[in-house]
């Protein structure tokens, strides 16, 4: 069920460049925090990486909005799942 055109997302995140991209990561997840149900980060030492699992109750072009400057920032790949 949507509630005012918004719909729930699963949304992946990546984080390659650590180092060069966490400032920046935390900065539009802030930004953003009125659409984050819920966030769990899992850094993966092994790999050099860090995993970024949110929960988001946003409408399209909020969701757009998001993914589209976590995705513009170097070192970050970015995926989203959107519910029906």
């Amino acid at each position: 069920m949507t509630t005012g055109g918004k719909r729930l997302s699963v949304v992946g995140i990546i984080v390659f460049e650590r180092e060069k991209s966490a400032v920046r990561v935390n900065e539009i997840l802030s930004r953003f925090s009125e659409l984050i149900i819920g966030r769990m980060g899992i850094p993966y030492r092994e790999r050099g990486i860090s995993v970024i699992a949110l929960i988001v109750d946003a409408t399209t072009d909020e969701l757009g909005a998001l993914t589209g400057q976590l995705g513009r920032v170097p070192g970050v790949k970015v995926k989203s799942a959107v519910t029906a």
